[in-house]
């Protein structure tokens, strides 16, 4: 009999304001399509890496969410992207910033983990590694879609509270280990240059056989000052449940009065999923292959 295996995903975590990705419906299904395509992976044998950045690539192609095509405008009226991913068995790790021509910024944050010696690249740096590895590239305004544009003016105009979000990936695969994926279109109406938590390690990323893996999603500076995703791979290793574990580490975020969400998964398949805020659109598929869907906190349905 084989081992267990198991993926859940998010596809941001914030308030409910009237656009359509915050369609309950809409929502939880591209989450459980991307989480549909990372259990294929696993059930035909793929690993937990090839899981999440199969799963997170499905999020980022979908324009409901806020990553790849979709992603969030900054300040001036651009899409800049980050993306991480990360390994449990050997604690590789790749992160991006930046990015503004790749179609599918997980898949160069993967690129960064396996051809390349470092850790984390950004901007011009991002792309030329991109190119070296024959990554879809884009012209900039294909991966701006109308929703966003109107949300832009809007803030433009009002100077309202940036709305953020970002879609990720944990996952267990037969072998026993775990891996995490994250990517991002970062803050509406952001700063440019703004780097959030999602493409830093341990921030909103974590992956380790020993402790478990963890994806951040929602207010990233406050999510970067309390080390959410390696907080809740710590509390799961200090014995708490992975439901737990992600209750504990979104408390965390009152001590910076911080809105967010995380989801996390042990080393044997324990799938944990917690906001505070509004909504977290996510789902998940346990050990036993049952589905799972949920948007707003609370108890999930399958």
């Amino acid at each position: 009999m084989s081992a267990p295996f198991a993926i859940a995903v998010h596809g941001g975590a914030g308030p409910i304001v009237t656009d359509s990705d915050d369609e309950a419906a809409v929502a939880k299904q591209g989450c459980r399509a991307a989480a549909r395509a990372g259990y294929a992976v696993l059930r035909a044998g793929g690993s937990a890496l090839d899981a999440v950045v199969e799963a997170v690539a499905i999020l980022e192609d979908d324009p409901l969410f806020n990553a790849g095509v979709g992603s969030c405008l900054n300040e001036d009226g651009e899409v800049e992207m980050d993306a991480s991913v990360m390994e449990g068995e050997a604690l590789r790790a790749g992160a991006v910033a930046l990015v503004r021509t790749v179609k599918n910024p997980v898949r160069l944050a993967r690129a960064v983990m396996e051809r390349t010696e470092h850790v984390f690249l950004a901007g011009r740096g991002a792309l030329k590694l991109a190119r070296e590895a024959g990554l879809q590239e884009v012209d900039p305004r294909a991966l701006v879609v109308p929703r966003m544009v109107v949300r832009w003016e809007r803030e433009r105009k009002k100077r309202e509270a940036p709305v953020p979000g970002t879609v990720g990936a944990v996952a267990l695969d037969a072998r026993g280990h775990v891996a995490v994926a994250t990517s991002t279109g970062g803050t509406s109406f952001k700063r440019g240059g703004r780097i959030g938590d999602t493409p830093l390690i341990g921030c909103g990323t974590y992956a380790d056989d020993r402790l478990g893996a963890a994806s951040a999603t929602g207010s990233g500076e406050a999510i970067i000052r309390v080390v959410l995703a390696k907080a809740a791979c710590d509390a799961m290793a200090a014995g708490l449940s992975a439901e737990r574990a992600a209750q504990a580490a979104v408390e965390q975020l009152r001590r910076v009065d911080g809105a967010g969400g995380v989801i996390v998964i042990s080393p044997t398949g324990d799938i944990g999923l917690h906001c505070n805020t509004e909504r977290m659109a996510r789902a998940w598929i346990d050990p036993r292959g049952v589905e799972w869907m949920a948007f707003a906190p609370g108890m999930p349905h399958g």
